[in-house]
């Protein structure tokens, strides 16, 4: 669906339909937002039998449902975070998204996962607890820049 989003973008700017692109990219976030909201439901409540399907080694087991529920509870955000990034790509603002991945990814999520990991001991569960952290400060920041609305006045 972000990719279809930034296809509707550039269609409607080109179209010089900017309000009818605002709405696409709103819609596909929205439509999204389910679909990731079904992902994540699945994954709180259904990774035992998702990990026990791939593995029966308990240890392998634990750290995988406890992954899968870390990470899957932030996959709203990352749904509306994808919508967003690729919004802005397919409106020509490059350069925006590729800032908000690399702060987002390598300035804050990798530190923070080292942080959580290693300086508050909580190890593996920091490493899993940064990635929604991260993908929730991205999707929030991608927002924002999209409801800025600079992304309309660029010309490619």
């Amino acid at each position: 669906m972000s990719n279809a989003a930034a296809t509707l973008v550039g269609q409607n700017l080109g179209a010089n339909q900017i309000e009818r692109a605002v709405q696409s990219v709103k819609l596909a976030a929205f439509y999204n937002s389910i679909f990731m909201g079904c992902v994540m439901f699945l994954f709180l409540f259904g990774a035992s039998p998702i990990i026990y399907f791939f593995t029966q080694d308990e240890a392998v087991a634990q750290y995988g449902i406890l992954s899968l529920q870390i990470i899957g509870s932030g996959y709203i955000f990352y749904g509306i975070g994808m919508v967003m990034t690729q919004a802005l790509n397919g409106a020509g603002d490059t350069r925006t998204p590729t800032i908000i991945n690399f702060v987002g990814f390598w300035l804050f999520q990798i530190p923070l996962a080292y942080f959580l990991a290693k300086g508050l001991d909580l190890q593996s569960t920091g490493a899993f607890i940064a990635i929604p952290v991260a993908e929730s400060f991205i999707g929030i920041v991608a927002w924002y820049y999209f409801t800025k609305g600079k992304w309309k006045t660029l010309k490619i």
